[in-house]
């Protein structure tokens, strides 16, 4: 436990991380509307695959078609979910053994944060169903622990095209007219090196997400979940 709570406050990225992980009699001491309902039943159960099967319902319910590699993947791997609290925020930690050996950690946010970004909250009620179903259902983000990318981006971190702090040069260099508003474009998805599986809110389209590059040529008409999953699965097996 001592070795395991050292490795998250190293790659935790937060100053002076207080790091707890839960046991299952301890998840009562959490104040109620904390975490979602169904975590408090779930994180409860001592029985390590009931609990795995428990919390990869919640993904099977609302995004068994949209995330089906990704889920696969959770199925036949995850050894472990767990409860953690990083200072304030509470985290379901995935430890997830590849076919390497490797023990992969993979961080799936708190649905109950709400949307702490407030660009995307002016679009939020019009956003594509699904998007909203995962973040709101199943996490408010999806990604590995220890580099913070390679899944869907928690909220505050959801990247918007139109922020006035982003120089995306590659603008200058597209040889192709731009196919999406960039005032109206968020990155869900981000690879953590400058490639983003994005939606233009003006049309919401799930099977019109863009794939956008910092310094290659945009993929446009693209199946968001598509592409999600696929990049997903990527970061698990890299």
């Amino acid at each position: 436990m001592e070795s395991k709570i050292k490795f998250l406050e190293n790659y935790s990225f937060v100053k002076n991380p207080d790091i707890k992980i839960f046991k299952a009699d301890e998840i009562k001491q959490i104040p109620k509307n904390t975490i979602p309902e169904v975590w408090y039943t779930i994180f409860e159960i001592e029985d390590m695959q009931k609990r795995i099967d428990s919390m990869l319902e919640i993904w099977k319910k609302y995004c068994s078609k949209e995330l089906s590699l990704t889920i696969n993947c959770l199925e036949q791997n995850t050894i472990a979910v767990e409860l953690i609290r990083v200072n304030e925020r509470y985290i379901v930690l995935y430890s997830i053994k590849m076919s390497d050996g490797e023990i992969k950690y993979y961080q799936g946010g708190n649905t109950l944060e709400g949307i702490q970004n407030s660009a995307l909250e002016k679009v939020w009620d019009t956003l594509t169903i699904s998007i909203k179903q995962f973040y709101e259902n199943v996490h408010n983000g999806f990604d590995d622990y220890t580099i913070k990318s390679m899944g869907l981006c928690w909220i505050p971190w959801v990247t918007y095209f139109g922020d006035d702090d982003l120089e995306w040069g590659i603008l200058e260099d597209l040889e192709e007219p731009l196919q999406i508003d960039i005032d109206a474009t968020f990155g869900f998805f981000d690879n953590g090196a400058g490639g983003y599986v994005a939606i233009d809110t003006s049309n919401n389209d799930i099977d019109n997400a863009v794939v956008w590059f910092s310094d290659d040529q945009p993929e446009y008409h693209v199946n968001f979940w598509d592409v999600v999953d696929e990049w997903i699965i990527i970061g698990m097996e890299s």
